[in-house]
């Protein structure tokens, strides 16, 4: 059956699954050997060569639900990341990069790619002129990510796909924050995409992995760096993700329902500032986001009234974690300034526009209306000067 018919949770449920044909069993084996025969074999496998048998079946799982030909599984997003930006790029190339990105990517940018003779510009702004403005004659590599983090700006796929293949340039983009679920961007002519599989696609706080889809002349040359560069993943973790990408639908589906129901609370609230959100029609990218998206994420940010301290408010929270990282299936809390975008500096992330009180909110599967809950108490002993414990 061709994976382009079939459904999204049946792609998550099926697609890459490696057949048990010995004992018939209902979920994938697990091959755990770091050694393979290498004569009269169909494939000579290695584990740091990404093609163990659950490798392989987790590549084809990535890819179909992408919308690609080919996939590869990374031992961290940083390592997807870091790997697909290299695999294009060499000494006197030039790369444009949206304005705000994650935190490890910005810093990968400025702290390394000087040593390797490889030049950088980011944008001013997300319209396709903003890009198309700081392209060189040298430039090889577009790269974005919408929505961002954690201002969850929007960019728009097509024109960027657009741009890429007008200048004959390699179009990537990091698409964790939607997920597959929300979002396809090969669809709209984007040509590499890159994720932080352990968040959506994990999913539960307790993986960590990377991946790339895109086509197969796109995946070679990526594997080629990749075998060298060593950021293979072990198979039981490759299995554990299989495992829980059965349910990433299910789980997305419904942090996506959260996730406007609170932005929608918090945007009506008196104690906030301000909310970015892509599914609040006031949002500035919030048209482009309905033509490109499903569904508007699970990820928002947003900014207490001056004189609310967001410190005092987190530890407040009773059901909402301040944890790292985003994405599980339990609502979270961080403050980007001391966490994911630490290594900015605090100049560039002012420039940037993220302030020390911004509050970037990843929601769970919990009900809607024990989150709103749990804000409400949490705002009221901040406001009311409520002496805040950080016992659970």
């Amino acid at each position: 059956m061709r994976h382009n018919k079939l459904g999204l949770n049946t792609i998550c449920t099926h697609v890459g699954e490696v057949r048990d044909e010995r004992y018939k069993g209902a979920v994938s084996p697990l091959y755990m050997s770091s050694s393979y025969a290498f004569e009269d074999v169909d494939a000579k496998r290695y584990p740091r060569y990404f093609n163990t048998p659950n490798q392989e079946g987790l590549g084809k799982k990535i890819a179909a639900l992408e919308h690609t030909e080919a996939g590869l599984i990374f031992g961290s997003g940083m390592a997807a990341i870091t790997t697909s930006l290299m695999a294009f790029l060499r000494a006197g190339d030039h790369i444009v990069l949206q304005q705000i990105l994650y935190g490890g990517t910005y810093n990968l940018i400025v702290e390394e790619f000087e040593k390797f003779g490889i030049e950088y510009s980011f944008t001013e702004g997300w319209r396709p002129e903003d890009f198309e403005e700081k392209i060189r004659p040298n430039t090889k590599v577009l790269y974005i990510e919408t929505p961002s983090n954690p201002l969850l700006t929007i960019t728009d796929l097509e024109a960027i796909g657009k741009l890429g293949k007008k200048h004959g340039l390699i179009s990537m983009i990091d698409n964790t924050f939607a997920s597959p679920v929300n979002q396809n961007p090969i669809d709209f002519g984007i040509d590499i995409v890159i994720h932080s599989a352990t968040k959506y696609m994990g999913g539960h706080s307790d993986i960590l992995a990377g991946a790339v889809a895109s086509n197969k002349e796109n995946i070679a040359q990526i594997f080629a760096l990749a075998k060298n560069f060593g950021g293979s993943l072990s198979d039981y973790t490759v299995w554990l993700l299989e495992r829980s990408m059965k349910t990433m639908g299910i789980r997305v589906r419904t942090q996506n329902h959260n996730a406007q129901k609170m932005a929608e609370f918090l945007s009506a609230n008196e104690d906030i500032a301000k909310v970015y959100y892509p599914g609040l029609p006031d949002h500035p990218g919030h048209e482009i986001a309905k033509s490109q998206m499903k569904g508007f994420g699970g990820m928002l940010s947003f900014e207490l009234n001056e004189g609310l301290d967001a410190s005092r408010f987190q530890k407040a929270l009773q059901l909402i974690k301040p944890s790292m990282s985003l994405a599980g299936v339990e609502s979270t809390v961080l403050s980007p300034a001391l966490t994911s975008h630490a290594l900015l500096g605090a100049e560039e992330r002012e420039r940037q526009g993220i302030r020390d009180g911004l509050i970037r909110f990843s929601v769970g599967i919990e009900e809607a209306d024990d989150l709103i809950a749990d804000i409400e108490q949490a705002l009221h002993k901040v406001r009311n000067g409520a002496v805040v414990s950080t016992k659970s």
